[in-house]
């Protein structure tokens, strides 16, 4: 993990969407039974590193088709403290994303909303899956728009950045989802760290209050957090934050290792058991 990650074993692809291209690397489930239905791993800042590589591997293995998307950064490398700041700051004033607090969705949403359309069109199965980290936490949850989209995780979501309270979605948004969650019975799963500066309590008070009791939240202790951390965590990101990323202790018994198996099961029970019935 503290190498640069050649991502050798994903296929990249330029992929248009709504007159927008972006790369995205998919890797194959590797099936004896062909590909299996497409989960949707956005990156964390600050970018794709060999940790968000790591957990896609692990998404691939457990039986999907990963499609994983490149929104900033450098793809693969271990950034710098200089660098993953670069990128950051970059990004919070890019117009795809909405940093701040009263903007509504990001409208790269709108992107990754027709990603997971054609994803589930090239993969089959019920649907989609998703899982969004730190800047792109709450994009997985805003990509329920899209009717594909049937698993949402919402990991450490970070924006606004300016409001702790905030969802970095709308009112009627919000609403929409809602719905959606009680009308096909499904449930949207989120984690954080207890101690984290960049997702607070209070925005996971502000989710549940809106989704209610399908919004199932996850708060692990700061103590089960990963403390050999890259150099842009270790000088920026002072708190535990990334679940099942760069903080992830990879031993068995650990919190961090729990919660990553309960998101695949949670796919499972959503793009594959559902399958079968």
């Amino acid at each position: 993990m503290r190498a640069d990650d050649p991502l050798s074993d994903f296929t990249p692809r330029e992929i248009t969407l709504n007159d927008v291209s972006k790369r995205v690397y998919l890797t194959d489930s590797g099936s004896s039974n062909g590909s299996g239905p497409a989960v949707i791993v956005m990156t964390e800042m600050p970018g794709i590193s060999p940790h968000v590589a790591r957990f896609a591997r692990w998404v691939r293995d457990a039986g999907f088709t990963v499609y994983m998307p490149s929104l900033f950064g450098r793809d693969g490398v271990v950034a710098t403290a200089e660098e993953g700041a670069a990128v950051f700051q970059k990004a919070c004033v890019n117009a795809e994303f909405r940093a701040f607090a009263g903007k509504g969705s990001s409208p790269v949403t709108l992107w990754l909303r027709a990603l997971a359309k054609l994803a589930h069109a090239e993969c089959g199965g019920p649907g989609v899956g998703a899982i969004g980290m730190c800047f792109t936490g709450n994009f997985a949850l805003s990509m329920m728009l899209e009717p594909a989209v049937l698993a949402p995780v919402v990991s450490q979501p970070s924006l606004p950045m300016d409001d702790p309270a905030g969802t970095g979605l709308d009112t009627a948004e919000l609403q929409v989802i809602r719905q959606r969650l009680e009308d096909e019975d499904l449930t949207v799963m989120a984690y954080r760290f207890e101690g984290d500066a960049f997702c607070r309590a209070q925005r996971f008070a502000a989710f549940a209050e809106a989704l209610g009791e399908r919004f199932i939240s996850r708060v692990l202790p700061d103590s089960a957090a990963n403390q050999d951390t890259a150099p842009f965590f270790k000088r920026y990101v002072t708190t535990p934050h990334s679940v099942v990323t760069a903080h992830l202790i990879d031993e068995a018994g650990q919190p961090t290792l729990a919660a990553r198996d309960e998101i695949l099961a949670f796919f499972r029970s959503r793009l594959v058991h559902a399958d079968s019935n």
